[in-house]
């Protein structure tokens, strides 16, 4: 099967929210959109039931995938849309969708101002186990969200891409992260903002006052400059690879979820990590993914790296 880009399709609005962002994301890469629709089966004692409203859920089941496509093709004219309905665990039907795909797009749920996102237990499993970039678009994304003001300060589709942000753990800078996020901002033609975030350790006890002094003082006046030359050292062999892509960094001092999420708010785009463990059981995400998923107000696109 030729490589995609996928999108979980269950009638949501957050669902259509992600189908019309990988739509989006199909022509920038000029790759086939997959629409994914799982059907759960109820167990046998339900399934026997009669149930209210089983007709029409099964009319949208049947209706639904086509429907997108036949939109999204009408929207995007030129892109190749294929539908797919598969019956099975919504997990692991998905995770498998994933080995074929270049990424994966679902919905997450918005609740809006402090309390941040609800990503769902499906969203999080999916996002913990793929095998390729997952991205949790939340409800009511659309195009001109990811694009600057125009000159009369109202969002637009025909104005420049906001910054694509990218979370990067100097100590081990993955190269599979890297290239994502440099990729997605040489797509759009959009600068990249790469990240560090960093805290200090507290300072060992000691009982000499002015011994506290210096240990408090020292360690942050020496990292500072230290972690902004190994984010350089870092980004120097990709801004050769990708020489047209506009690069800032910064290593900020703070945790590097709230700083991530202060990012985000200017961002079409935010990038992290996710660490792959040979573990089978849970969803395997570090707090900041988790920091970024939930509160982040632009898409959030999770990568698996060794």
């Amino acid at each position: 099967m030729p490589r995609t880009v996928t999108a979980g399709l269950d009638g949501s609005a957050e669902s259509r929210a992600a189908v019309e962002w990988a739509a989006r994301e199909a022509r920038l890469r000029g790759l086939p959109l997959r629409l994914v629709q799982v059907w759960e089966p109820l167990p046998d004692p339900l399934a026997q039931a009669p149930l209210l409203g089983a007709e029409a859920e099964q009319d949208w089941i049947e209706r639904a995938p086509d429907e997108s496509a036949e939109g999204l093709r009408l929207r995007h004219p030129g892109l190749e849309v294929i539908t797919e309905r598969r019956t099975g665990d919504p997990v692991d039907v998905l995770c498998e969708a994933a080995g074929t795909s270049e990424l994966l797009a679902l919905g997450s749920r918005g609740l809006g101002g402090l309390h941040g996102f609800i990503v769902g237990s499906v969203g999080l499993a999916v996002t913990g186990h793929a095998d390729c970039p997952v991205v949790l678009v939340r409800a009511g994304e659309q195009a001109a969200d990811e694009r600057r003001a125009d000159p009369t300060g109202i969002p637009s589709a025909a104005t420049p891409f906001r910054p694509v942000v990218l979370g990067l753990d100097i100590t081990a800078p993955d190269a599979a992260l890297l290239e994502f996020a440099f990729g997605a901002a040489a797509l759009r033609r959009a600068p990249l903002r790469v990240v560090y975030a960093w805290v200090p350790q507290p300072p060992p006890s000691n009982e000499t006052p002015g011994y506290a002094y210096e240990a408090e003082a020292s360690p942050v006046a020496e990292l500072e400059p230290r972690n902004a030359f190994m984010l350089g050292r870092a980004l120097e062999p990709w801004r050769e690879s990708f020489p047209d892509v506009d690069v800032a960094e910064a290593a900020v001092e703070g945790s590097a979820g709230s700083v991530l999420v202060d990012a985000s708010r200017d961002a079409c785009l935010v990038v992290v990590g996710r660490r792959v463990r040979n573990a089978r059981l849970g969803a395997h995400l570090g707090h900041v993914a988790h920091a970024v998923l939930h509160h982040s107000p632009a898409p959030v696109a999770v990568v698996p790296h060794a």
